[in-house]
């Protein structure tokens, strides 16, 4: 599915669940998986880890092609800022990359500063 996501694609969502302390995260990763459920731990199948999910509402439908729920997982990568600082993303982020702090059920997380730059480029600026 295409990282970039529109609030229109998550009208059935109800709650996110976060399965780590997401304030001292710049950014999380998004996505639409597929799940054969519309509540609990989905299956994560990424390398990295799980960072949180989406619980969907009773009435939330199925994808009508492959009869599955869409979810949106939040995640890392082994190469993702959080994991290693001074990787690829010790400034910048990758094109998916939301700020955890501006997530809800039903919207979309936003870039933000933090997000895009991380703590290491507001060193740097000070």
């Amino acid at each position: 599915m295409s990282s970039m996501l529109q609030d229109s694609q998550l009208a059935h969502e109800e709650a996110v669940v976060w399965l780590e302390d997401m304030e001292h995260l710049d950014y999380v990763r998004q996505a639409l998986d597929k799940s054969t459920r519309r509540r609990g731990k989905p299956r994560y199948e990424r390398d990295g880890r799980m960072i949180g999910y989406v619980n969907l509402l009773p009435d939330a439908g199925r994808d009508p092609d492959s009869g599955l729920f869409e979810r949106r997982t939040f995640f890392l990568l082994p190469h993702d800022r959080p994991n290693d600082p001074a990787g690829p993303y010790e400034v910048g982020a990758p094109g998916e990359a939301v700020d955890p702090r501006t997530i809800a059920p039903g919207r979309v997380g936003q870039k933000t500063p933090r997000s895009q730059r991380g703590g290491t480029a507001k060193a740097v600026a000070s």
